[in-house]
């Protein structure tokens, strides 16, 4: 193939979250150089993948369960603070660190096959040519809007959990929250209180989890969710086998009332929501906090998809293409999850590249790829340098690191 005009790198990651961060620390760690052995490219405008988009009452003491990445811990984080400025300057911070040089924002349109064993990733900054994909695109950009009957006549105002941006903008109107995660609780308790009135409906009813939640837990949790990824099918969030934390705002929402839940209903009206009983609940806002799916669709060249929707995996790779491996999606969807995958992608990428990974062996067997234009003579990866895993902390209170770059990320926009 000619690539004339096209870098040619070992890996290309494509997002720059959790997982394509730690999935990056771990390249690093075992000799990879960035933007020269790999490259990261990012959708989002600023370090902090998904969690700069949260919403501003969103604080860091609201966060339930965040992990810090591989080799620099998150310390002295004020509580008080949104956590899209604790954690989008930590990420800043550490991208900083560690020398990752993340493009953004890049948009990634397509990953084709290349037919000479090599990947060709199109970007809206041109395209790269790569031995290996580590896809961590999350989930941001894939807001799931459910369809009812009805709802194209709606008089009020519609809106998905993403666009959120604080209670005050439902002072004074009818709220009707549309599903059964932390987000659904966690919006609907901060409007309650400004509101005129409020109303909860889900799906399933709820489940709160009262108690510890160990390892013990928190493993069968993931092995749910890891199955059906075995089996090729859409993954379902860890948080919908865990169920909902029972914390002390919860504890005295359900107490007066706020967190009364409904029954889905079945059709929208134009002054608000209809059940099949004749019950009806008039609204001005019809609030979905239904989730999101997985951004992946510049992955559809490939054809990674099985029947039942989803990408079959082994561990982080899939498995129809052991070139292409997914961090942060479904059982790694969290933000320990991520580190733990991206450790795993890059230990069988490794094994792939030097072709002693099961399966075909890599089409080059051991011979580094140039970076750059083709031709440019790069030498193979550098021993681990003593900064990696010995960084110290992060003063989460500090003013967030500027960075430079190009990033990236498709339709999918890989805010992971």
């Amino acid at each position: 193939m000619n690539y004339t005009g096209v870098r040619e790198v070992e890996v290309v990651v494509i997002g720059a979250g959790q997982a394509g961060l730690a999935a990056a620390f771990h390249l690093g760690r075992t000799g990879y150089r960035p933007d020269a052995d790999f490259v990261i490219l990012d959708h989002s405008p600023h370090p902090g993948g998904a969690w700069q988009f949260r919403w501003p009452t969103l604080t860091y003491d609201k966060v339930h369960g965040m992990h810090a990445l591989p080799g620099m811990a998150l310390t002295d984080a004020d509580p008080a603070r949104p956590s899209a400025e604790v954690i989008g300057g930590y990420f800043a911070a550490y991208e900083q660190r560690f020398g990752l040089r993340v493009h953004r924002p890049v948009s990634v349109t397509a990953v084709r096959d290349a037919d000479d064993g090599r990947l060709l990733v199109e970007t809206s900054q041109g395209r790269y040519a790569a031995r290996a994909v580590i896809n961590a695109t999350g989930t941001w950009d894939r807001p799931f809007w459910p369809r009812f009957p009805g709802q194209e006549g709606f008089r009020g105002r519609q809106l998905h959990s993403a666009q959120y941006r604080g209670p005050e903008e439902f002072r004074g109107a009818r709220v009707v929250v549309v599903g059964g995660g932390t987000s659904a609780v966690q919006q609907l308790i901060e409007i309650a209180p400004v509101a005129a009135a409020t109303t909860w409906v889900t799906r399933r009813p709820p489940v709160f989890r009262a108690g510890p939640f160990g390892a013990d837990e928190g493993r069968a949790a993931v092995a749910l969710v890891a199955e059906r990824v075995r089996q090729g099918l859409p993954p379902r969030s860890v948080v919908s086998v865990t169920g909902l934390p029972m914390t002390e705002a919860v504890r005295r929402a359900r107490e007066s009332g706020v967190l009364d839940r409904l029954p889905l209903f079945a059709r929208v009206t134009p002054n608000g929501v209809a059940w099949d009983d004749g019950r009806t609940v008039e609204a001005d806002v019809l609030l979905y906090a239904t989730g999101f799916r997985a951004a992946i669709d510049h992955l559809a060249p490939l054809r990674l998809r099985e029947a039942g929707g989803g990408i079959r995996m082994a561990g982080t790779r899939a498995v129809r293409d052991p070139r292409v491996h997914l961090v942060g999606y479904g059982p790694s969807a969290s933000t320990i999850g991520a580190n733990r995958a991206g450790r795993s992608a890059v230990h069988e990428i490794r094994r792939l590249l030097a072709g002693t990974a099961d399966g075909p062996p890599a089409p080059d067997g051991p011979r580094r790829l140039g970076a750059g234009i083709r031709g440019a003579a790069v030498p193979g990866p550098r021993p681990a340098d003593d900064l990696v895993g010995r960084a110290p902390g992060y003063a989460a209170g500090a003013a967030a690191v500027p960075s430079t770059g190009t990033r990236l990320s498709s339709r999918a926009r890989s805010r992971a």
